[in-house]
């Protein structure tokens, strides 16, 4: 067996940004290579059934870019195999010369929900896909029962060093990534959050090898900017709503959301009544879970969001204006780190 060759630096991302594959391919990786040109040094593709492929979008991406790593953020082991995920990540890093990163977690209940998926055992359904997933990277053959199966499994495929980001959340999922994922993407645009985000990370560190580099902390952030205040909020309705829908009561509860608003959204979106989730989200729940306004007002949310993190993940939905919310908020993130 051959050493993998090295990889992307977790260190190295502070800039990234989240195309979710709603658009054809073609637009994807023009997205892609407008988010290259701008300075973005990641691009995370998200992963649900009924958008395009996320493989196909990404391996795209990569012709179309050189340099911006590129991975799914986030794939859940629960829809694809963790097997399977490393296989297509592994051929990702092989199909950018060596680009990949990989950003996985436990999955949108509600999405979940859809298929008939049960999402059991999360915290250690995704700790247990990432030992699986860096085994078979290593080029090594597994064998584990747990709640993950695999057995004798390995890769047709060379060897890769694919950084791990964990999508997190909640205080398990938050200390678990500190002390086993390469970095941790904090599903949260308000400070607030990512405050209380930083503490559980910094309990979760006390279980981390001293070996290991420090964990990478980035705020995955629903961005929507746009020229007005009112067409960067109104865009930020589809996101916020899943959001809001998933978002434990902890958190409705220190932004002042009405459990019951939320519930509503909720209910929705689990019956598959997009509009009407959408339409049932309030303004208090954009001003938590979105980072929406004009340039000015994104860049003093990224400025207090970076008080907690290394970087930033500019997710979804962008704004009503995709190809001019890559340009304005890479501006935007660049006043935020004083540039």
């Amino acid at each position: 067996m051959t050493d993998a060759p090295e990889g992307v630096d977790p260190a190295s991302v502070t800039r990234a940004i989240e195309l979710t594959p709603e658009h054809p391919v073609d637009r994807l990786a023009r997205f892609a290579a407008r988010a290259e040109s701008e300075g973005f040094d990641a691009a995370f593709t998200s992963s649900h059934y009924f958008n395009r492929d996320p493989w196909i979008s990404l391996s795209r991406m990569a012709e179309a870019t050189d340099s911006i790593a590129l991975g799914p953020g986030v794939v859940n082991p629960y829809e694809s195999h963790p097997a399977t995920i490393a296989s297509a990540v592994a051929t990702l890093d092989e199909a950018s010369d060596g680009r990949a990163v990989c950003g996985l977690g436990a999955g949108d209940r509600s999405t979940l929900s859809a298929l008939g998926v049960e999402r059991d055992r999360p915290l250690r359904r995704v700790l247990e896909t990432m030992q699986v997933a860096r085994s078979l990277w290593a080029g090594e053959t597994v064998t584990r029962e747990g709640a993950v199966t695999v057995r004798d499994a390995s890769l047709n495929l060379d060897p890769v060093d694919v950084p791990l980001f964990v999508g997190a959340q909640g205080p398990g999922m938050l200390g678990m990534s500190a002390a086993h994922a390469d970095g941790v993407l904090i599903n949260a645009a308000h400070p607030a959050d990512l405050e209380w985000a930083s503490e559980r990370l910094a309990a979760g560190r006390e279980k981390r090898p001293d070996d290991r580099a420090p964990v990478q902390k980035l705020a995955f952030a629903s961005t929507s900017v746009a020229e007005t205040e009112a067409a960067a909020r109104e865009a930020a309705r589809p996101p916020v709503a899943f959001i809001a829908g998933g978002a434990a009561e902890p958190v409705l509860d220190r932004h002042g959301i009405d459990r019951d608003a939320a519930a509503a959204v909720s209910e929705a979106l689990e019956r598959g009544d997009l509009a009407s989730a959408f339409e049932r989200v309030t303004p208090a729940m954009i001003d938590a879970f979105c980072a929406a306004g004009t340039v000015e007002t994104v860049t003093e949310r990224y400025e207090r969001a970076l008080e907690f993190v290394d970087g930033i993940v500019v997710g979804s939905p962008l704004g009503p204006d995709i190809e001019w919310a890559i340009e304005a908020s890479a501006t935007a993130l660049r006043h935020a780190e004083g540039q």
